[in-house]
């Protein structure tokens, strides 16, 4: 995607031009005490100067690659970072394809897609791949910042204790360290954002979690997506339907997740359970 500029003024105009620091792909600005670091993956390259050098006015340390086999690499020489930020329409690897990638190979971090595709199918395939936002570039740069800081703040958590390693929900084993979870001693390969479900579910067997409770932690709590006052639902039912299809593939008698219609589910079934949907 490409940028019209005119001759006078940038994509993202800054508050303060003089005061912002040189961005320089790949490596991040010396900025002051504790900024978000962020890593911006985007082939514009006038796109990616112009949000990167205004994010840094915002406080950012933002290092920018043009493709994601680049940031791959940063990331394999030692980069650290709080988050990262993804164009979908990349070359080589589209974004959506890189995240996977990064899972893959260990990389945690928490991921956020910046992009100009904001069709319903490109946003649910974000989150289904364990994106934690979906921003459209034409919200602009501050939405942007709000965003980024609520999902960075959020994923700081206190050290973890010997007693939260492992949590154990009769058959079901979670390891949120790593976040892993395994039925029957099989690891069922959730997704971050599957997993985040799982355990907020077995941390409440027996009682139902509304709709929104699951989507505000599939997300972060306000997040508004889908179609309609009530739209999050139908994001909520599709993840579930993915987190019954991965326990039924290792347990075809799994029927832990019971749904209450119209108001959300739970861990745990009884014989007076409502049903599933």
């Amino acid at each position: 995607m490409t940028t019209p500029l005119k001759d006078d003024e940038t994509a993202w105009p800054s508050s303060n031009p003089e005061a912002r620091p040189q961005i320089v792909d790949g490596a991040p600005p010396a900025v002051g005490a504790s900024p978000i670091r962020l890593l911006f993956v985007d082939d514009d390259s006038d796109y990616r100067e112009a949000v990167g050098a205004e994010l840094s006015d915002h406080g950012f340390t933002v290092a920018s690659f043009a493709d994601g086999p680049a940031m791959m690499e940063s990331i394999q020489a030692g980069a650290d970072a709080d988050v990262i930020l993804l164009d979908w329409s990349l070359p080589t690897t589209l974004g959506i394809d890189l995240l996977p990638q990064l899972r893959r190979r260990g990389v945690e971090l928490p991921v956020v897609f910046l992009t100009g595709r904001a069709s319903p199918s490109h946003e649910n395939l974000a989150f289904d791949r364990g994106a934690l936002d979906f921003v459209d570039k034409a919200r602009g740069v501050d939405i942007l910042v709000k965003r980024l800081r609520v999902i960075v703040e959020s994923s700081k958590r206190p050290p973890v204790l010997e007693s939260e390693l492992v949590v154990q929900c009769g058959r079901l084993v979670l390891k949120p360290r790593t976040g892993r979870a395994y039925w029957n001693e099989a690891d069922l390969d959730l997704t971050l954002t599957e997993f985040n479900i799982v355990r907020l579910l077995a941390s409440k067997v027996g009682s139902y979690v509304t709709y929104r409770e699951i989507y505000d932690r599939m997300h972060h709590v306000g997040f508004i997506a889908g179609s309609g006052e009530n739209g999050y639902r139908t994001n909520v039912r599709s993840s579930i339907k993915r987190i019954r299809n991965k326990f039924r593939e290792r347990d075809p008698d799994f029927a832990e997740i019971d749904n209450y219609p119209s108001f959300g589910y739970r861990w745990g079934r009884s014989e007076s359970s409502p049903g599933q949907a």
